[in-house]
């Protein structure tokens, strides 16, 4: 047997008897979330929970200054920036912000894979969440939202990192990237989902790591996973034979309304102002 589906015989293994060790929650996410939780929480106290990370603090200021806020008075410090963004929103956001720390290795090899993960979330999520302002604009009465959405669409392919780190004992594979490419469409669908149930994450989270990617996969309601596609799509991290045929179905089900929309000024300002907040 190759190298290669020895691999690949061992993740569908450990996969079909849960016994794949997953990634775990980062510690700060962990907290800010027990803390929202928590209905006697106060603004105070969360922005505690917060402050333990200074990286984390830093970028919740800058959420917080972001254009998607729509503030023109920039806030200084973690308390205002708590304060503006809301205990409703911070949950997702914050834990989202916390993301990054779970894309790295002590090996160069496998660091430089998951930088390049990391990347191509960054840049699919900055269309996802833009796509997402310019719809809730239209659609005042959705309960769709912006912090789900931010969430979500940097947690969609979380499902990479146990195939790159199981490969790394196997690094005689990083010599075919293909096979990694198709290990990880194969597998990191279901392996995203799992991940999603380990750290309690509600269904709609689930759904989108488990089936962003399925093409079999299809809701008739307007959905997260419709934002990330579009987004996975204009970035090429979902491959289509037809890039305009695939968008007009998202044009059809009313989230676009133009394809000239996508390469506007507004939009790609908004779409580098959401790249920006996460840098």
């Amino acid at each position: 047997m190759s190298t290669e589906n020895a691999l690949l015989t061992i993740l569908v293994d450990r996969i079909n008897n849960d016994t794949l060790v997953l990634p775990t929650l980062p510690e700060v996410a962990i907290k800010v979330r027990q803390a929202a939780d928590n209905p006697d929480v106060n603004l105070m106290q969360m922005s505690d929970a917060i402050a333990h990370d200074p990286a984390l603090s830093a970028r919740m200021i800058k959420v917080a200054n972001s254009a998607l806020m729509g503030r023109a008075v920039k806030v200084s410090n973690l308390h205002q920036a708590v304060t503006r963004i809301g205990l409703r929103q911070i949950k997702n956001i914050a834990t989202a912000m916390a993301m990054e720390q779970l894309f790295v290795s002590n090996n160069e090899l496998i660091k430089g894979y998951m930088g390049k993960a990391w990347h191509k979330t960054l840049h699919v999520a900055s269309h996802s969440i833009s796509l997402m302002e310019f719809y809730l604009k239209r659609n005042t009465h959705t309960s769709l939202n912006r912090d789900a959405i931010t969430l979500a669409s940097l947690v969609y392919n979380i499902g990479v990192l146990p195939i790159l780190t199981e490969a790394e004992r196997h690094p005689e594979v990083f010599a075919n990237p293909s096979f990694l490419a198709h290990a990880i469409q194969r597998l990191s669908g279901k392996i995203g989902g799992s991940i999603m149930k380990a750290w309690e994450f509600p269904d709609l989270f689930v759904e989108v790591a488990q089936h962003w990617a399925d093409a079999n996969y299809r809701s008739t309601e307007v959905s997260y996973i419709d934002f990330i596609r579009i987004g996975a799509i204009l970035e090429g991290t979902l491959q289509v034979s037809d890039k305009s045929a695939a968008l007009q179905t998202y044009i059809d089900k009313g989230i676009i309304h133009s394809l000239e929309i996508l390469e506007s000024e507004e939009y790609l300002h908004m779409v580098e102002d959401v790249k920006e907040m996460f840098s």
